[in-house]
C-alpha cells in the first residue's frame, strides 16, 4: 500500500511536489494497468463489435456527467474553495464547507439520476444515431443500470478533493484501482452466472459489476478521511460563501468542460454511423492514449492545483508564474517521448494488449490505426490538466470556457470533415480529437503568458529542443525494433511477442533518458534524481 503523511499547506515556501506527483503517477500507473486488464478481459469475452459498442455507449453516458461534474467541474471547484477555506479559516470552517458541499451533492445528483433513468431512451439516441432497435434497447437496459454511478463517483472525487487539500495524494489516486479490480472481478463473474456464453445477458453483469466497483472507490478512500476527524453531518446551509464561490466557478467550469463531452457525443454519433465496431476502437485507443495521460497529466494536474490555488490566494505570483511553467515543462518531458512511442509502436502494443479471445486481428489493427492519431493530441491534452487548473486558481474561470466553446465548433467541422468528406473513418474522428485537444492548448497558453507577462518561454523552447533530439532517437529505436525484432506481430504468438516488445520500450527509453541526460535536460535529471533516491530509501 502506498504509503503518505500529512503536510501542513503552506504559503510562499512552496514548490509542486513531484514526490507527491511521482506517489500519484505509481498509483495511477496500477489504476491504468488495472483499467488495461479490465478491458483486455471485457474485449476477450464479447469481442469487438456489437455487444462491446452497446456496454461502452451504456457507460460512457454517465460517465460523461462523471467527467463533467464528479471529476471535472464539481472537483475543480470544491478543491480550490476548500484549499482556500482550509488556508485562510482553519479547519473547522473546511469540513462545515465540505458537509453542506456533500448535501447539496447527494440530494442535487439523486434527481440526475432519476431523470436519467426516464430519459434514458432519448440520451442513447443522441449517443447512438446509428443503432438498430435491438441494440438501442439494450443499450437504454445497461444505461439504467449503470446511472446511479454518478452519484457514487461524485462524492468519491469530493473524498478526493479533501484528501488532496491535505496534502494526502496516495490512497484517493488508488481508489480508482479499487475500482476497477472490483468491476473486472464483479463484472466477469455476474456476466459469466447470467450467461456462460457471453451473450447479451452477459452484459448485464458487466453493468452491475460497474456499480461495485464505483462503490469500492469511495468506500476505499473513507478511513483516510476518517484519520483527520472528519464526520460527515448532513447541513442545509447552503446560503454560505463557500457554497457560493463554489457554484460560481462550477457555472463556467461545466461550460468549459462540457466541450469535452459535448466532443465525445459528436464523435460517438459519427462512429455509431459507421456499423458495429467503431465505438469499441475509438474507445480502446483512447483508453492506451490515457494510460500515459493518465499517470503525468492527471498526476501534476492534481498536485498542481492545491498549491497553485494557495500560491494565488496568498498574492505569490512570482512563485505562481514560476511553478506553472515548470509544471507544464515536466508535462511534455514525460508525455512527448510517450507520444512517440505510442505512434511507432501502436500496431505491436494493440496486438498484445487486446487480440486474445474474441477481440481479433482486424479488431487490433483498427484500433492500432486510431491510437497513432489519438496520440498526436497526447502533450496537448496532458499540458492542458496543469494549465486550466491555473486558470481556475487565480479565479479566471470564463477564459477556459470561452475557448471550449471555440473547440466544439472546430471538432463538429473537423468530424464532417474527416468522415464525410474525405472518409477517414473512425481515424478521421481520432485525428480530430488530437488536433481539438492540441489548438485548446496553444491558445490557453498564450492568453495565460498575456495575463501573467511571461511564462518562462525561452526555457520551454529550448528544453523542446533537446527533448526532440532525444526522441529521434527513440522513435529510430522503435521503427527498428517494430520492423526487424517483432516483425509480423500481428501472427505472432503471446509471449515472444510481449518479449520483444518489452525489450524495444526498455532500450528506447534508456536510449532516451540517456541522450536527455546528455543534452542537459533539468527535468530529466530531476526525474532520474527522484526515482533514484525512492530506490536508495527502499
Amino acid at each position: 500500500m502506498t504509503q503518505e503523511r500529512s503536510v501542513p499547506p503552506g504559503g510562499r515556501g512552496e514548490r509542486l511536489n513531484t514526490r507527491a506527483a511521482g506517489v500519484i503517477a505509481l498509483a495511477v500507473l496500477c489504476s491504468r494497468v488495472l483499467g488495461l486488464v479490465r478491458w483486455m478481459v471485457f474485449g476477450a469475452l464479447f469481442g469487438g463489435g456489437r455487444l462491446m459498442d452497446v456496454y461502452i455507449t451504456a457507460f460512457r453516458i454517465p460517465n460523461l456527467l462523471r467527467d463533467l461534474v464528479a471529476e471535472g467541474a464539481l472537483s475543480t471547484a470544491f478543491v480550490t474553495t476548500f484549499s482556500k477555506t482550509l488556508l485562510r479559516e482553519g479547519e473547522q470552517s473546511a469540513w462545515q464547507l465540505a458537509n453542506k458541499v456533500l448535501t447539496l451533492a447527494v440530494i442535487a445528483l439523486s434527481v440526475v439520476v432519476l431523470l436519467g433513468i426516464v430519459l434514458a431512451p432519448w440520451l442513447v439516441a443522441l449517443l447512438g444515431w446509428g443503432f438498430s432497435p435491438a441494440k438501442a434497447a439494450l443499450t437504454v437496459e445497461l444505461t439504467r443500470i449503470m446511472y446511479p454511478f454518478i452519484l457514487i463517483v461524485s462524492l468519491a472525487a469530493l473524498v478526493m478533493g479533501m484528501l488532496n487539500a491535505r496534502n494526502v495524494f496516495g490512497m484517493p489516486a488508488m481508489a480508482s484501482s479499487f475500482f476497477n479490480l472490483a468491476t473486472i472481478i464483479a463484472g466477469a463473474g455476474l456476466g459469466w452466472w447470467l450467461d456462460p456464453h457471453f451473450g447479451p445477458k452477459a452484459t448485464v453483469g458487466l453493468a452491475l459489476g460497474t456499480l461495485i466497483g464505483g462503490l469500492a472507490q469511495l468506500g476505499v478512500q473513507l478511513p483516510s478521511l476518517r484519520r483527520f476527524g472528519y464526520r460527515f453531518r448532513p447541513d442545509l446551509r447552503w446560503r454560505d460563501p463557500g457554497v457560493k464561490a463554489i457554484l460560481l466557478i462550477m457555472g463556467p467550469s461545466v461550460i468549459a468542460a462540457s466541450s469535452v463531452q459535448v466532443n465525445v457525443v459528436v464523435n460517438s454519433a459519427f462512429a455509431s454511423l459507421m456499423g458495429n465496431g467503431p465505438i469499441t476502437w475509438l474507445s480502446y485507443a483512447f483508453r492506451l492514449m490515457q494510460f500515459p495521460l493518465g499517470m503525468f497529466g492527471v498526476a501534476l494536474g492534481t498536485v498542481a492545483l492545491p498549491m497553485l490555488a494557495r500560491m494565488a490566494a496568498s498574492g505569490n505570483h512570482t512563485g505562481f508564474r514560476s511553478e506553472l511553467a515548470r509544471g507544464m515543462r515536466m508535462v511534455f518531458v514525460m508525455t512527448v517521448p510517450a507520444a512517440v512511442g505510442l505512434i511507432v509502436l501502436a500496431g505491436p502494443i494493440v496486438s498484445v494488449l487486446y487480440q486474445h479471445g474474441r477481440f481479433s486481428a482486424a479488431d487490433a489493427a483498427e484500433t492500432a490505426a486510431a491510437l497513432r492519431f489519438y496520440a498526436l493530441g497526447l502533450c496537448g491534452y496532458a499540458a492542458l490538466k496543469v494549465l486550466v487548473n491555473a486558470f481556475y486558481a487565480i479565479d479566471r474561470r470564463k477564459t477556459p470556457m470561452m475557448v471550449s466553446l471555440g473547440a466544439m465548433g472546430l471538432n463538429l467541422l473537423l468530424c464532417w470533415l474527416l468522415t464525410v468528406r474525405l472518409h477517414w473513418g473512425p481515424k478521421g474522428l481520432a485525428l480530430s480529437t488530437a488536433c481539438v485537444a492540441t489548438a485548446n492548448f496553444l491558445v490557453l497558453y498564450g492568453l495565460m503568458r498575456h495575463h501573467l507577462g511571461r511564462l518562462e518561454s525561452r526555457a520551454m523552447l529550448a528544453m523542446l529542443a533537446k527533448l526532440g533530439l532525444a526522441c529521434g532517437a527513440l522513435a529510430l529505436i522503435c521503427w527498428g525494433g517494430s520492423h526487424w525484432l517483432l516483425g509480423n506481430w500481428a501472427l505472432e504468438r503471446f509471449w515472444p511477442k510481449l518479449g520483444a516488445l518489452m525489450a524495444v520500450i526498455v532500450t528506447g527509453a534508456g536510449a532516451f533518458f540517456g541522450i536527455a541526460m546528455l543534452l542537459g535536460i533539468d527535468e530529466v535529471r530531476e526525474i532520474t534524481f527522484a526515482v533514484r533516491r525512492k530506490l536508495h530509501a527502499r
